[in-house]
């Protein structure tokens, strides 16, 4: 018989024996021979680096050779929670928790899971649950704990990742110091700030006092700021701001305030508005935010529009992106913003301090954060690394470049 007949023959045979055993069946004795460890720390790194779905596909491939893995299961439904799907998320926890009465690490994941959704009763429930298996369990006591100081207190999205810091503690003062140097690759010399401040916790909100120094053009200037976050609900606050000084190199007067709503699912917006006062002329500027967190992710994007007389307005703005690690203290970040900040830095055109013209020239930044703390230390670090290309005002179309650099470091108490 021709052999290639014979090839024919044994293909479709092939397709016929394959086509009636059940694809279920296929993917079982095809899906997984590997080691489950490895592909479960394969899945972890996918789930870190934001592709979540290819973690669950790696995930639910593993459970079905090793349906009893109980990390699996937990990591399954860490990344819906993760992804913001914490109904999804709740499901799966539940799945464990009914059979794993003694499992700390996913009782844990489950109570937050419930204060990302900002379901305060139902983790305050999990918890107490919790604590009937696990009696002698701290950190889920001090969870709890938490979560009742903050009954009573304003709930604003950012409960998401603020719960649970420090083991429970809570720090409603600090002291912090900060400093930073800006360096060009020409014209300027460069440019020094540093600063003191404090940070007092009230019934009613946030009042942070501060001073600001810096050195630029070879002048020294002080600035002095108030900081106020008046809580009006549980789901309104605000920001006020007021500075003075009397140095050429910061504006006169600065006056500052947005008003924030927190909204379902994560959202948070606010509207306001800046004023800058300088010897020979003022600046209004109008601002606003749109914030969104989703699990331990935090986006927001801020405009600044910059009305001029007899001209187009100035209009430019700023993306943040954060991702928290531990807790809300603790996190990375990128800030990229196109066009000059109100919270800008002065420069000199020719001969004389330039102001409200800043605002105007074409500028593009990049930030880099990071902040973070040792263990049960209260103090927190940050460090940030920053570009400039930013055009020069006597010189329209011409730019330089500026490096930026900084540490800060805060005692709370």
């Amino acid at each position: 018989m021709n052999r290639g007949i014979i090839h024919t023959i044994v293909g479709c045979l092939g397709i016929v024996f394959f086509g009636l055993i059940p694809k279920e069946a296929m993917a079982q004795e095809l899906a997984y021979n590997g080691d489950p460890d490895i592909s479960l720390r394969r899945a972890m790194a996918l789930a870190s680096d934001g592709r979540r779905d290819q973690a669950r596909d790696t995930l639910n491939t593993i459970l079905n050779q090793y349906p009893n893995y109980t990390d699996v299961k937990s990591l399954i439904a860490k990344t819906y929670s993760w992804d913001g799907d914490y109904e999804e998320a709740r499901k799966h926890f539940n799945r464990i928790t009914s059979k794993e009465r003694q499992n700390k690490e996913v009782w844990v994941a489950a109570i937050r899971n419930e204060i990302y959704a900002l379901n305060r009763n139902t983790a305050i429930g999990l918890a107490n649950k919790a604590l009937l298996y696990l009696p002698e369990d701290k950190e889920i006591d001090s969870l709890r704990t938490r979560i009742m100081d903050a009954w009573d207190e304003p709930s604003t999205s950012s409960d998401a990742v603020a719960i649970g810091e420090e083991e429970g503690k809570k720090f409603t003062n600090s002291v912090t110091v900060f400093s930073s140097a800006d360096i060009f690759d020409v014209v300027f010399d460069p440019m020094y700030y540093s600063g003191l401040e404090l940070q007092f916790g009230t019934a009613y909100g946030k009042i942070i006092p501060r001073i600001n120094y810096s050195n630029r053009f070879k002048i020294d200037g002080i600035q002095y700021e108030l900081d106020l976050y008046p809580q009006f609900s549980k789901s309104v606050y605000a920001y006020l701001n007021y500075g003075y000084s009397d140095s050429e190199i910061y504006p006169e007067h600065r006056v500052g305030g947005d008003v924030y709503v927190n909204l379902p699912k994560g959202i948070e917006a606010s509207l306001g508005a800046r004023f800058l006062s300088f010897s020979d002329s003022d600046v209004s500027i109008f601002t606003g935010s749109a914030g969104f967190y989703k699990g331990n992710y935090y986006f927001s994007l801020r405009p600044y529009i910059t009305p001029r007389k007899n001209s187009t307005m100035g209009i430019s703005g700023v993306l943040t992106a954060r991702k928290y690690l531990k807790d809300a203290n603790n996190y990375i970040g990128m800030t990229a913003g196109m066009g000059f900040m109100p919270e800008f830095r002065q420069f000199l055109a020719n001969t004389t301090l330039v102001a409200e013209t800043m605002l105007f020239v074409e500028s593009q930044q990049l930030m880099a954060e990071y902040q973070f703390s040792f263990g049960s230390n209260p103090s927190l670090y940050r460090a940030h690394l920053g570009l400039t290309r930013q055009e020069f005002v006597f010189a329209a179309g011409n730019y330089f470049w500026a490096i930026s650099a900084g540490l800060r470091y805060q005692v709370r108490f």
